[in-house]
């Protein structure tokens, strides 16, 4: 009797928290992709800005080595003048990875404690049971979460 309450207790633990956190995935899942979008148009704008700049420096190239030419053909005993140098500014944008848990990290732990918490209740032998349920809810968890890395991209997914 006493197995029957705990594991339906289990039971109920579990579905009373399925939705909300599928929901606040689904929610943190929209806000990465229009998050990256945006990140990903900026470099793009970027790219642009930087080609306009290369394409704006080699015209003024161009220019500055025609007007020397010409100089130099009207008075040959005048020293060229060099053109002038353009620094440009390249501004180098690094994007970081996520810090903090991995999904596998997370469900590893939230799994070895479900399992060892359920082998505990289940088992007579409370410490056998625990240890069990444990390396069990562990191996399931880090199977789990390492699918939700591949998902999100944390992870490269298999060839």
């Amino acid at each position: 009797m006493k197995n029957t309450f705990a594991i339906l207790g289990i039971a109920l633990a579990f579905t009373a928290c399925t939705n909300a956190k599928k929901e606040e995935a689904i929610k943190v899942a929209t806000i990465k992709a229009v998050k990256d979008s945006m990140r990903l148009d900026s470099f793009r704008k970027a790219d642009v800005a930087e080609k306009q700049q290369a394409a704006k420096i080699q015209e003024e190239k161009r220019v500055l080595m025609l007007a020397s030419a010409k100089a130099a053909e009207n008075a040959p005993a005048a020293t060229m003048a060099s053109p002038r140098s353009h620094s440009v500014d390249h501004q180098t944008t690094t994007t970081t990875k996520k810090k903090g848990w991995s999904s596998a990290a997370l469900g590893t732990v939230i799994g070895a404690g479900a399992g060892g918490l359920g082998g505990a209740l289940i088992d007579k032998k409370k410490g056998r049971g625990a240890i069990i349920g444990g390396v069990a809810g562990a191996g399931a968890g880090y199977l789990i979460g390492r699918g939700q890395d591949r998902k999100s991209g944390r992870v490269q997914p298999k060839n």
